[in-house]
């Protein structure tokens, strides 16, 4: 099962170096890890994609409070978050293919950011499901390029859960 930590570190040399060692070690794959500063300075906050059961994540979640810099290991998979990602991608389009292009942009509100005769960079943000679905209407084009962030979230104060709304809405 795929496992959303965040993790509040010192902004210090060598952090993100001392987490990738200590995954590498243990021979996990991190799949998806966007870093930034925090609210507090000199605070960065982390956050990482991971495979694993519960039972992996906990002892992973120990062994990270073991290094130093380590302020707070949260798994936050299971508590309501808002969670953005930011995809750019380059696509190779003729003149004729440009129109349905941009039609597609405008369903998921994504920017142009970059036009030429042959060529277009788009950008889009949203939860991984959105990003997802955009890169898979594009597929289609011949894609040059894809950048993509990774996931970042922040826990929602009001507790309100949209996975579990959306998963009600659409049994109704």
């Amino acid at each position: 099962m795929k496992h959303t930590l965040s993790v509040l570190v010192e902004n210090e040399a060598g952090v993100l170096s001392r987490i990738a060692g200590l995954f590498a070690r243990r021979s996990f794959n991190i799949e998806s890890l966007a870093v930034g500063l925090a609210e507090t300075p000199g605070i960065s906050r982390l956050t990482m994609v991971v495979n694993g059961d519960y039972r992996t994540i906990e002892q992973l979640t120990k062994q990270l409070y073991k290094l130093v810099n380590i302020i707070k290991v949260s798994d936050v998979t299971n508590i309501p978050v808002v969670e953005r990602e930011l995809l750019l991608i380059k696509i190779y389009l003729n003149i004729a293919e440009r129109m349905e292009v941009i039609e597609i942009a405008k369903i998921f509100r994504a920017n142009i950011v970059d036009i030429a005769t042959n060529s277009m960079i788009l950008e889009v943000t949203g939860d991984p499901g959105k990003i997802a679905s955009f890169q898979l209407m594009l597929r289609k084009f011949k894609i040059a390029e894809i950048s993509r962030t990774g996931k970042i979230c922040l826990t929602r104060t009001s507790q309100v859960n949209s996975e579990t709304l959306r998963i009600n809405s659409s049994n109704e």
